[in-house]
């Protein structure tokens, strides 16, 4: 009993220690180094930099300010949507979002380009007009496309929190559907608002992809840290250039932390309900017509996508034909299993070690691991390119040679994807009565004994969610690997990346496509053996109940 009782303890300690060993390493140590870099090295430092790049400093701001504003207004416009429309249309409203999470970051770009650019099928065909799509404008509408699904997601979700005994109440005194929404459920969400609006624009500063494809001669700080690395191979002024991506979106997150702190204890004590209004009113008609916008667009986009994975165009006509599918084999011959095998193991090894983070943080109230936790959410709060530099800083030479190798790829997308899925874990961790924990201990078991019989198997649906989320983020990742890639260990989106910028769009369509459909049908798998495994101890409980 003591011999199993100190293994016990020593497995514990161990897996303790890997733990905060691994935090440490692979998202402090880079971070530490590129930083050390950038003060440190090269012939001038991050003033002489800005001093001589303010309009880069500008443009970004500029982009990202207007991209959070265009993105607002979709958003709130989509939520405000959401609440007249009954719990059967919620749920198909809800997968058209979804459904948007899946598929790469630059897809907007890539329909953008088939459909607005110089030979694009609506300005070009239809319209007959000779339209420069690239620049500002194009960058701030297809980041504010991409960006509108998960902040909508983000504030639905809070709708979910509102005390609906206040909205009765003011209902039954006659109060109107408008009068509702203008005086009750805004303000309700302005935390979730605030929070959602700094998102976009930390996310609208971190990009490099969108205004790489679409900027034209339209330079932001992000694209130009990736060509400083990529054409130029300095790697000094890319460690300059995020650093000053950084200091806008340190200053967003210290106000993003103080209202996400205020969202997360919004939904104590509350009555839950349907919040469905009367369709009536300016809100009801002004929402449905600029959602009707946005699915639009979506449906415009992704429909494009598929026509463009399976036509050709000759004679300014589009005809029927396999020749982008068949094109594209030579690029990811060897590339999907690598893709699918990076990123169930990141989505699997993420969810453990975040899920272990929030136990010894949440149920133990480790003080070190409330830190490391902290930390965790470094890679979430700058920008991917800049933990990619890190890596390769910390990685490339002695005592860690690693960069090149698919180990550090799946180490960098592990740890990249914490802090999302610590506040996931977060989530469920919090569900589970700690009176189970006690009661584990007062019959002489262990920490393992918690994790084997009541954690892991109580917190099961939320680590197959953050399973899949992780799974899809790293089917779909590409800012914080891109410099950590040799050219023979490519993944999908980096191939797609790579043949949007030579001009295939057939062959991105059908790479774009090909990773939507591995997301959807992973996600649906887990799912399905989640729900099968639940179904089967509910009929195994039955009878036994009826024996």
């Amino acid at each position: 009993m003591k011999l199993n009782k100190m293994i016990n303890r020593i497995s514990e300690w161990i897996i303790y220690l890997l733990i905060v060993a691994g935090v440490l390493l692979f998202i402090l140590y880079p971070y530490i180094k590129i930083f050390a870099e950038a003060f440190t090295s090269g012939s001038f430092g991050i003033t002489e930099y800005l001093s001589g790049n303010m309009m880069l400093l500008k443009n970004s701001l500029f982009v990202a300010t207007l991209t959070t504003v265009a993105s607002l207004f979709f958003v709130l416009s989509l939520t405000i949507c959401f609440l007249f429309l009954s719990e059967k249309v919620q749920k198909i409203f809800r997968i058209g979002l979804l459904a948007t999470m899946v598929s790469p970051p630059f897809v907007t770009s890539l329909a953008y380009i088939t459909l607005f650019g110089r030979r694009g099928f609506i300005t070009h065909d239809l319209l007959q007009l000779s339209y420069n799509p690239y620049g500002p404008q194009g960058i701030i509408m297809m980041q504010t496309i991409s960006f509108a699904s998960l902040n909508a997601l983000v504030l639905i979700g809070m709708l979910k929190n509102i005390d609906t005994s206040m909205i009765k109440s003011a209902r039954s005194l006659g109060a109107k559907s408008d009068a509702v929404v203008k005086d009750m459920i805004i303000p309700l969400l302005r935390p979730g608002i605030i929070v959602v609006a700094l998102i976009s624009f930390i996310r609208s500063l971190a990009d490099f992809q969108t205004p790489t494809i679409i900027g034209g001669g339209f330079r932001v700080l992000a694209s130009e840290g990736y060509f400083a690395v990529i054409s130029q191979g300095d790697i000094h002024k890319a460690a300059l250039i995020n650093l000053t991506l950084c200091l806008p979106a340190l200053i967003v997150f210290f106000i993003y932390n103080h209202f996400e702190k205020n969202v997360a204890s919004q939904s104590h004590g509350q009555e839950q309900g349907s919040l469905a209004l009367p369709r009536k009113g300016l809100f009801f008609y002004g929402s449905s017509f600029i959602s009707g916008v946005f699915y639009l667009l979506l449906i415009l986009q992704y429909v494009t996508i598929v026509v463009n994975a399976v036509t050709v165009k000759r004679m300014g006509n589009f005809y029927w034909s396999l020749q982008p599918i068949l094109d594209t084999r030579i690029y990811i011959s060897d590339t999907i299993i690598r893709t699918i095998v990076y990123s169930l193991l990141a989505g699997f090894i993420g969810s453990l070690l975040s899920f272990l983070i929030i136990y010894y943080s949440q149920v133990r109230h480790s003080k070190l691991m409330k830190g490391i936790e902290m930390i965790g959410t470094l890679p979430y709060l700058l920008p991917g390119t800049f933990f990619g530099l890190g890596y390769l800083y910390a990685f490339s030479g002695e005592p860690f040679s690693w960069t090149g190798s698919s180990m550090i790829v799946i180490i960098n997308v592990i740890f990249k994807q914490l802090a999302f899925a610590t506040k996931a874990a977060s989530a469920s961790v919090s569900q589970v009565d700690p009176t189970y924990y006690k009661t584990v201990h007062d019959l002489g078991g262990h920490t393992l004994n918690e994790w084997k019989d009541v954690f892991f198997p109580m917190t099961k649906q939320g680590f197959a969610l953050t399973f899949i989320n992780g799974f899809i983020a790293t089917m779909t990742t590409i800012g914080s690997i891109i410099f950590l890639i040799r050219p023979g260990q490519k993944v999908l989106t980096l191939v797609m990346f790579d043949v949007v910028q030579r001009g295939l769009y057939g062959v991105a369509s059908v790479i774009a496509c090909l990773i939507i459909i591995i997301c959807l049908v992973v996600a649906g798998l887990i799912a399905l053996i989640f729900n099968l495994n639940r179904r089967r101890k509910r009929h195994v409980s039955f009878r036994t109940t009826a024996k």
